[in-house]
Formats: C-alpha cells, sequence, structure tokens
C-alpha cells in the first residue's frame, strides 16, 4: 500500500512500461519484450476498470452509487462484486486490522480527494475520531451479486483493491501472451508465467520516504506477489499533526506504528498487502503476527534499523 517498491531489468527481460493513472505509478515488464504492447495495453484496461468499480474519488464510479443508495440493496458489477469479497477475505485474514469500512475515517483526517490533489497542509482537524464501523456490516450475496452497505458507511478499498488488480492483471496479461510478466502498481507486485533466469529482481527503498531509483537491498520473486507498505510517501499535516494514509479501523485515528516500511512476500500480492498493512498497524505485535502466519517479511523501523521474521534473507552485515 504505497510507492515504496520498484522492479529492476533482469537479465533478457524487456523495458518497463510505465503510466500514471489512480494516483501511482503503475508499470509492466515480460520476459518476451515483443509482449510489451500487449501487456500494457491489458494493464491500462485493467486499472481504468478498477477505477470506475471502485474510486472514492469519482462521483461515477459504482462505489458513489452503492453510497448514494443510503443502505439500499445494490446489484453490482462481477468485478465490484470480486474486489469486495477480497476485501472481507483481507478483513477475516487480518481479524479487522485492515477494513473496508474505513472510508469516513480517512476522510476524516483529511484524505478526501485524489492524493495528487489532496492540500498538504491544512487545518486541525475539528471532530473527534471514531472506529470504522466494522467489516461485518457489509452484506454481499457473491452468487447474485447484491451488495447492502448500511447508510453512512464508506467503503475504501485502497487496502486491498490494487493488489487485488495486481494478481488479476498478471495472471491476465501471462495467459494472453504466453510469457512470463510482473505487474507493480504502486509498489503492490504481481507476477506470472514463467520468470526470467534469477528471478524478477524486486529493489526495496531504505525507508518509506526513500526515492524508488535509490533502493538499498534487492530480492528476487520467482512467483506470488510482494508488497510493501509504509507511512512517510502519502503524508500531510492538519494543524499540528502530521499524518499518514494508514489508518487504524480500531481507532479511527493513523496507526501508530513502530515501522516506517513494511515489506512481505506471499502466494498472492493481495495477501501480501494485507500483511504488510496489517504490520503497520499492529506496531511491535507485527513480529509475532507474521512468524505465526508464515510470512517473510522485512520491517523498517523508523531509525532506519531493520527487522526481519520467517525467512526472509538476513540483513547483510556492515554499511
Amino acid at each position: 500500500m504505497g510507492d515504496e517498491s520498484s522492479a529492476h531489468t533482469a537479465a533478457g527481460v524487456g523495458p518497463a512500461r510505465t503510466f500514471r493513472a489512480i494516483g501511482t505509478t503503475i508499470s509492466v515488464l515480460t520476459v518476451d519484450p515483443s509482449a510489451s504492447d500487449a501487456a500494457e495495453r491489458e494493464l491500462r484496461a485493467e486499472v481504468d476498470a478498477l477505477d470506475r468499480a471502485c474510486s472514492r474519488f469519482r462521483p461515477d464510479s459504482e462505489i458513489a452509487a452503492v453510497h448514494a443508495a443510503e443502505g439500499a440493496p445494490v446489484v453490482v458489477s462481477p468485478l465490484l462484486a470480486e474486489l469486495l469479497s477480497a476485501s472481507l477475505t483481507v478483513a477475516r485474514f487480518t481479524a479487522g486490522l485492515v477494513d473496508p469500512t474505513v472510508g469516513t475515517v480517512v476522510e476524516s483526517i483529511g484524505y478526501d480527494r485524489d492524493f495528487d490533489a489532496l492540500e498538504r497542509d491544512g487545518p486541525a482537524i475539528d471532530r473527534p475520531l471514531v472506529p470504522a464501523p466494522g467489516w461485518r456490516c457489509i452484506e454481499l450475496d457473491d452468487e447474485r451479486r447484491l451488495l447492502r452497505v448500511p447508510a453512512g458507511v464508506r467503503i475504501d478499498l485502497g487496502s486491498s483493491a490494487k493488489a487485488f488488480a495486481a494478481d488479476r492483471a498478471a495472471c491476465a496479461i501471462a495467459a494472453a501472451t504466453s510469457t512470463g510478466v510482473l505487474v507493480n502498481l504502486g509498489g503492490d507486485i504481481a507476477v506470472a508465467g514463467d520468470a526470467p533466469d534469477g528471478g524478477w529482481l524486486i529493489g526495496l527503498a531504505g525507508d518509506s520516504s526513500t526515492a524508488p531509483e535509490r533502493t538499498e537491498r534487492v530480492v528476487a520473486i520467482f512467483s506470488g506477489g510482494l508488497a510493501s507498505s509504509g507511512t512517510g510517501v502519502r503524508t500531510w499535516r492538519r494543524g499540528n499533526r502530521a499524518l499518514h494514509h494508514i489508518v487504524d479501523p480500531r481507532t479511527g485515528d493513523v496507526a501508530g506504528t513502530s515501522w516506517s516500511l513494511v515489506s512481505v512476500v506471499a502466494s498472492t500480492c493481495l495477501v501480501a498487502n494485507a500483511a504488510s498493512t496489517a504490520a503497520i498497524v499492529l506496531g511491535e505485535e507485527a513480529l509475532a503476527w507474521l512468524e505465526r502466519a508464515a510470512l517473510p517479511a522485512r520491517l523498517v523501523r523508523d531509525d532506519g534499523s531493520v527487522d526481519v521474521v520467517a525467512g526472509w534473507p538476513e540483513e547483510p552485515a556492515g554499511p
């Protein structure tokens, strides 16, 4: 959830196709360079469909229509139904630490428009912060694609939709082009098909405010996904408070955390992103939680020191 990891071109892989959309930087790499055009077209279409389905900043999005229904049941598209189902799976997996009902919470701390248009310094928050309503209030009939969201509850799929879309796009592109592919949606990375020799090389920043080109560590993945969540990229101020985009649904406030950046690898980008976001919310408890879940992770503290768990490679000694 953020822009904290970047994909490096491996030997025999064509150059990345990169563009800006949905408030973040998006790129795709293919093992076969001749597939780059088709991969970019497919990815642009996937991202456009994602934006039209669940952007909370577009008045014509499907999720805006759900909010406008004020608690009445709404039949949603297959894509939005899948996105919501994925968000509920994430909520269950994280015991509500990553929750799709945080829309009002996020807006109350100032993140009420596309981040590129967000006022970076504004007046102090003048209303009490309250916990998110909780994911259990969402009623979704998967078979009929019938959705009911209580009046006043606003859905924010920012903690799951990009990762879900990265997985979906990578699989679709690999199937359409018969080559290995890596998709990077603002730090949510998914790969599919046969990886290049040596794997897909992913650069990790020293902390969440480091420019992507100034990576400090590089890891290789061959399947699944990698996601990084941090507190230093999407930031703003309200009054005398520095705020970031990861909220704790239990309090309605930004996560007070031990970590500047958390990177996780998993069988899918969706799981990796859910875990990295939950780790930011959990703080010190994240180390044991990730270990129990057997999810390899690298956690960077505010002072730059690094913890690794569940089989993530140890940091090299020395500078």
